[in-house]
């Protein structure tokens, strides 16, 4: 039943149709909604009044209240069915899987932002740091109690502090659009914690305000972001809604316009996302809903890029169909507003067809989850050979080259929110989610992981030593490879989820990050702060072109020289050794940069590795053993660098 309320009425006018929302003018607050095939739609405003919107341009139905303006809780009723605003800009409620108590505030919208000004990374000196605004801080000892898990507690110094020293240049954000958990999880007695369950596009998630205001909190969450030259990115959940598939809750698009929002087929909703419906990406209304949603968060938030969860989702026009180069995907990287933002993919949605790895168009970079697999592979001793962690090194071309992009067009991961952390990926051969209450049925059996010899924790020295060594090996091929790297907020303390690989329903210290790091793991955290400073130091590290192989004219180097172990040159035969462990590569920094070699060994025995010679002959200096933090020697020409079994060597020319 809708809720009525019998107050005195504030004078009203017809106002305008544009934009939809509630958005304050001068005297008041316009209201506008499109809904199409409404006979009657009425607007609520607890404390004020209930009013008939009788004026409708087009399909969109508006009215302007005098005397109201920020804090105004609304509702808008269509045909006798309460509706959220999908407009909205500042929503609560619905997490405890109960999507009646959802509530929309009329947002305000002023904001100095004086004095801000958008980092705009390169692309090359771009490094992620995926990381959720709640589990970031939520057991920061250096963060006010009041503020953590907050934006307020994000943009805590001591978290900045923490996030510049570890040298990241950008936070990429799990879900912050307003969302909520679905019933079957809330019956379980838990909650939707990762986020990807999106009810308002353009509402700052409310529980992450430790004030009233989360639309203000998270702007100078932004503003001291940017102070710090660090951007903010966020992943967003435009493929589906909370509203679900049939029998689902009726939110908001569903009683305004369900055709126009939503795919169906044979009656039903049409769903490549796993979670019930897809949004219509091809469609007006779902179109022009999704592309403001993004230029608000440009323009007002001032946020510097998106990661798109499931974007092939978006990908597809009115049949269902996947059409890359005619689909909202390719509009958004022509848009004025968007196309000099950060523009990320997940490459793939819940279907076959919708794996479109490498397929972005120009201006858009990808989740690689090739890079993943083939890194984990090759340390884990998988075998194969070193032809997969060979591409992997070498940014992906085969990929990504087709397309005119450059190597920032994949970014590369071994871990991310959804699997295994850093620690358990060296901890565990199978995932143990019994915690989520799906009887472990849920999450990847196909994680590539090693436990070192024995499942879970232990307290077994030689176990404990190669798992930290892994660890480092992973995380140190992520930052030495050409692309964009990615790394998981947590890993860099050795955060444990106990081999839970599917954590999305646990706001607990499960998925909280550890107040500092675990004891034993420490070496992570100096191992990705030794590694962005040498990257941003050494352009050799973060080339902005594909290898060729070919000499230059000013250094008489290859661009790129792979390094057998014993010191020959490689050959064509090499890359198809099932049983070669070891590969090496030495980088051209130019004419005035230095020159780089790395040096990988999975196998089980330890290496000695001879200097490439020729034009490369120099002196080379450990500027990272993950054997041995502490290892620091020179290498002259013909010496050989002893690399110990299962660990990287990265040296840097002097």
């Amino acid at each position: 039943m809708a809720e009525t309320w019998a107050y005195e009425r504030h004078p009203s006018v017809a106002g305008s149709c544009h934009p939809l929302g509630a958005r304050p003018v001068v005297g008041g607050t316009n209201f506008a909604v499109h809904a199409p095939q409404a006979r009657s739609v009425r607007l609520h405003l607890p404390g004020v009044g209930t009013y008939e919107l009788e004026s409708r341009t087009g399909s969109v139905w508006h009215l302007e209240v005098r005397g109201t303006g920020p804090g105004q809780e609304y509702a808008f009723e269509v045909d006798g069915t309460r509706v959220l605003d999908p407009y909205a800009m500042h929503v609560r409620g619905g997490l405890d899987g109960n999507a009646s108590r959802l509530r929309a505030y009329v947002a305000e919208t002023a904001f100095d932002w004086s004095g801000d000004s958008a980092p705009r990374t390169p692309w090359d000196r771009t490094v992620i740091y995926e990381a959720h605004v709640r589990g970031l801080t939520k057991q920061d000892p250096d963060v006010p109690e009041e503020l953590r898990g907050t934006y307020a507690g994000l943009a805590h110094p001591a978290t900045l502090d923490r996030l510049v020293a570890l040298g990241v240049t950008a936070v990429e954000l799990l879900p912050i659009h307003h969302f909520v958990t679905e019933p079957t999880v809330a019956d379980r007695g838990l909650v939707n914690y990762w986020g990807y369950n999106s009810v308002s596009f353009l509402a700052p998630h409310a529980p992450y305000a430790a004030s009233d205001d989360p639309v203000r909190e998270f702007k100078e969450m932004v503003r001291a972001l940017h102070a710090r030259n660090l951007e903010v990115i966020l992943d967003v959940v435009y493929n589906h809604t909370g509203e679900g598939g049939d029998g689902g809750p009726t939110i908001h698009l569903r009683a305004l316009d369900d055709d126009g929002y939503y795919r169906h087929s044979d009656g039903h909703y049409f769903d490549v996302t796993g979670c019930g419906n897809t949004v219509r990406s091809d469609s007006g209304p779902g179109s022009e809903l999704i592309l403001e949603s993004l230029r608000y968060w440009v323009r007002e938030m001032h946020v510097d890029g998106f990661r798109f969860d499931l974007a092939s989702a978006l990908a597809r026009d009115e049949t269902g169909r996947v059409t890359l180069a005619e689909s909202l995907i390719a509009a958004i990287g022509r848009d004025p507003v968007l196309r000099d933002v950060k523009l990320v993919a997940e490459p793939w949605d819940a279907s076959m067809d919708g794996y479109l790895v490498g397929g972005y168009p120009q201006g858009w970079s990808e989740w690689n989850d090739g890079f993943r697999d083939d890194v984990r592979d090759f340390w884990r001793g998988h075998g194969g050979g070193v032809a997969g962690i060979a591409t992997r090194l070498a940014g992906s071309s085969e990929v990504f080259a087709p397309s005119g992009r450059p190597p920032q067009a994949s970014v590369s991961f071994v871990t991310a929110h959804d699997g295994f952390s850093l620690r358990d990926l060296v901890s565990y051969d199978d995932k143990h989610n019994e915690a989520n209450g799906e009887d472990n049925r849920d999450g990847h059996s196909d994680n590539r992981s090693w436990n070192c010899g024995v499942e879970g924790e232990t307290d077994d020295v030689d176990v404990l030593t190669l798992r930290r060594r892994q660890s480092a090996n992973l995380v140190a091929t992520t930052l030495v490879a050409a692309g964009v790297p990615m790394l998981r907020a947590g890993d860099e303390l050795g955060q444990t989820q106990g081999g839970n690989n599917n954590a999305y329903c646990h706001d607990s210290p499960t998925t909280w990050l550890p107040p500092v790091p675990e004891v034993g793991w420490e070496h992570v955290r100096e191992v990705v702060s030794r590694l962005t400073t040498l990257r941003a130091e050494h352009p050799a590290l973060r080339t902005t072109r594909f290898f060729t192989g070919e000499v230059s004219d000013e250094t008489g180097r290859e661009d790129l020289r792979w390094l057998h172990p014993d010191g020959r040159p490689w050959a064509p035969d090499d890359w198809h050794d099932e049983g070669l462990r070891t590969i090496g590569m030495a980088l051209d920094g130019g004419a005035d940069a230095a020159c780089a070699v790395v040096l990988l060994n999975a196998g089980d025995e330890p290496q000695e590795w001879a200097l490439p010679d020729g034009a490369w002959e120099q002196t080379y200096a450990v500027a990272l053993d993950t054997a041995d933090l502490d290892h620091a020697t020179s290498y002259g020409p013909g010496a050989a660098v002893p690399v110990a079994a299962h660990s990287m060597v990265l040296l840097i020319a002097s």
